[in-house]
């Protein structure tokens, strides 16, 4: 099964994603930058992340494919399950914005961003398993320390975000600082995957 109809859907699916988010954002009152901030500020910076997110998932899942020859049953339902995690990412940044990054929101909204990582994982595994031990996806990959690493400070996130509150705004900013860092280390493109696409071509 060719690869075309799951990454249409694909970018079907994280454009409606987007769309949701950025309606559920909140005009000002008033018409000044003091009112931006004061009405819309918080959500508009939650939303940059989870649209950075949204945006490294688009970029890596288009590579991934690019690499992709086979497409299972396995992969298939792997797919969806990494969209059904990233489907709750308007919820989740909603509820995290509105709450101004109480310990709950701020702790699920952590746990939303790991399963999709694991979710992505998923997939991958699923694509190794349909293409075989030789392929240049697997090849290119290599050890991903990017992707065993991410899920540990996902995890750092979490536990800090779990400890915070009023009393402890500390552990809020270490929460988002975490989520921001593994944004920052996924934000440029893998090399190893640009170079094998650029070779399969």
């Amino acid at each position: 099964m060719q690869t075309t109809r799951l990454e249409a859907f694909s970018d079907a699916v994280l454009a409606i994603i987007i769309t949701i988010m950025v309606l559920e954002l909140h005009v000002p009152e008033r018409h000044d930058l003091a009112a931006l901030w004061h009405d819309s500020g918080l959500s508009l910076l939650t939303y940059v992340l989870s649209f950075v997110y949204l945006g490294i998932y688009w970029n890596n899942h288009h590579h991934l494919f690019h690499l992709t020859e086979r497409v299972t049953g396995g992969v298939l339902w792997a797919n969806l399950h990494l969209l059904f995690w990233l489907s709750l990412y308007p919820f989740t940044t909603l509820w995290m914005a509105e709450s101004d990054l109480a310990r709950v929101p701020t702790t699920v909204y952590g746990i939303n961003l790991l399963l999709a990582a694991l979710a992505y994982v998923l997939l991958q595994s699923r694509i190794f398993a349909a293409e075989g031990p030789e392929h240049a996806l697997r090849t290119a990959l290599g050890n991903d320390v990017k992707g065993k690493v991410s899920p540990v400070v996902y995890l750092l996130g979490i536990l800090f975000a779990a400890r915070s509150g009023e009393e402890a705004r500390w552990a809020t900013a270490l929460a988002i600082g975490a989520f921001v860092l593994v944004a920052i280390i996924w934000v440029i493109p893998d090399r190893r995957i640009e170079r094998a696409v650029r070779d399969a071509i």
